[in-house]
């Protein structure tokens, strides 16, 4: 028995690191992206919603060495500014600058409190940004929960739906105003593949008759989609675009709530270092969204690894898009 489990530790081992190695190769186009003008997005300010770790914090990084104003909207302003105190040394050293803010080419960070679970907080913060910024450029709809036990935002809405979607999309309705003055500008909405498993019951959106962490995960994501598509139906003809990506399978800490056994978190930990992104890699997408001349004038579209990917037809639906756009305003106050 002690050799049978050795010997499939062995080949596990050997597997991962095979793959490991695939991967690294493989990666190389993505990491290839991450060359672009350091000037490229000088001039342009940047808002990214849970930018203080994982997926957020790689895209800020990246668009702060294009030169961008980027602001960080963060539930935990101490993590927040913590995060962006390593930011601003990491870039400094990449550049050999020195330690004020915005030398070496980089562009200026900003961290400003953003509590998606509370659309109070949501109202007050896009009041900050409407009486203190000239411009928005790119809105980034990044931050997220991830399959947490049942439990509600402030405004009573069961929680991965209230955050990643209401919240969101809240949040975008308030600054629409900001992004039209701003054109061209550009939304991108971070959802994921597992929108496919998801569905949208408007019987129960608060999933108070019954709840499934994993279904109203993908719900809330299969919605990420539908307002992305109705949105660029609105925003037609405003040089406004808006899109949709899915990052892939990512090492992060937005898992927190998945339970893990003790005796298989060391498999599990080489499985994702061998099979998961970085979150460098993982946020090359949204990277690509915000800031590529490619999709200047591209909207309502779904991508993956930077191109462009078909969705099923439940994405596609104009009618239930319509529906729980109109839904989705009643639930946040924007109609009464």
């Amino acid at each position: 028995m002690a050799v049978a489990t050795a010997a499939a530790i062995l080949a596990a081992l050997g597997g991962a690191l095979w793959l490991a190695a695939r991967r690294f190769v493989g990666s190389g186009v993505q990491r290839l992206r991450r060359g672009g003008d350091p000037g490229l997005m000088h001039g342009k300010t940047v808002l990214i919603t849970g930018a203080n770790s994982g997926l957020g914090r790689a895209t800020a990084a990246e668009l702060l060495r294009l030169g961008a104003r980027v602001i960080m909207g963060c539930r935990d302003r101490a993590r927040a500014e913590e995060a962006a105190g390593q930011l601003r040394r990491e870039l400094c050293q990449a550049a050999e600058c020195g330690p004020e803010p915005g030398v070496g080419g980089a562009g200026e960070l900003v961290v400003r409190e953003l509590d998606l679970a509370s659309l109070r907080s949501v109202r007050a913060f896009c009041q900050e940004m409407l009486q203190e910024e000239p411009r928005l450029d790119v809105l980034i709809n990044n931050a997220g929960i991830f399959q947490c036990p049942y439990m509600k935002t402030e405004d009573g809405f069961e929680m991965q739906f209230g955050v990643n979607h209401l919240g969101h999309f809240l949040l975008t309705n308030l600054l629409l105003g900001l992004l039209k003055s701003s054109a061209p500008s550009r939304i991108v909405v971070v959802s994921s593949k597992l929108y496919k498993y998801g569905d949208i019951n408007f019987d129960d959106l608060n999933s108070e008759q019954s709840y499934n962490k994993s279904f109203c995960y993908s719900r809330s994501k299969l919605a990420n989609i539908l307002f992305t598509r109705e949105l660029a139906r609105r925003l037609e003809g405003t040089n406004v675009t808006v899109n949709v990506l899915h990052p892939g399978i990512v090492q992060t800490n937005l898992g927190r709530h998945i339970h893990i056994p003790l005796l298989v978190k060391p498999l599990f930990n080489l499985v994702s270092w061998a099979f998961f992104k970085t979150p460098v890699e993982g946020a090359q997408t949204s990277i690509y969204l915000a800031s590529s001349p490619e999709v200047e004038g591209v909207s309502g579209r779904y991508f993956g690894d930077c191109k462009e990917e078909e969705l099923l037809p439940k994405a596609m639906d104009e009618s239930v898009a319509r529906k729980l756009w109109d839904i989705s305003e009643v639930m946040v106050g924007i109609l009464k």
